[in-house]
């Protein structure tokens, strides 16, 4: 990846979470992924009100061009702690204007701050775009499945 992020982004707080839970409500809808109107706010709250989980950055002037979710995990594989960039989202009315690019910097930036050695991303089939972004990062295609075992379901 490349360099520091150049746009103006900033740490979430609790006081954020409306305006997170509206950007994460478009960005299911577009990547077609099932929004949990319980599990999903509890999950955002858990992650703004403690550091220790990760961390979400509002991204733009106004904090209103998107966000950057992480987290923290721990993996004997990949040698122990390693951060997960588990959400990006830029508003449709963003892109187009490098800000993933400079929200993948910043998110580079955090995990090598957390001093951990990998830095890992989940890319849906559906969306080439941006796993083309991702893969320009300097991100690798590591050709395995990720499976689910979802014990919230009945």
């Amino acid at each position: 990846m490349t360099g520091a992020p150049t746009m103006p982004a900033r740490l979430a707080t609790r006081d954020a979470l409306p305006a997170v839970l509206a950007m994460m409500r478009a960005f299911y809808a577009e990547d077609r992924l099932h929004f949990d109107e319980v599990a999903t706010p509890r999950a955002v709250s858990t992650l703004l009100d403690d550091a220790s989980c990760g961390a979400v950055w509002l991204l733009g002037e106004l904090g209103d061009a998107g966000y950057v979710a992480m987290t923290r995990g721990f993996s004997l594989e990949q040698g122990g702690s390693f951060a997960l960039l588990d959400e990006l989202y830029i508003q449709p009315s963003a892109r187009g204007r490098g800000l993933g690019a400079q929200a993948l910097a910043l998110a580079e930036m955090q995990a090598r701050a957390w001093h951990v050695a990998v830095l890992r991303l989940e890319v849906n089939h559906h969306n080439p775009r941006a796993k083309a972004l991702y893969l320009r990062a300097g991100f690798v295609d590591s050709h395995r499945d990720t499976l689910v075992l979802d014990l919230h379901a009945a």
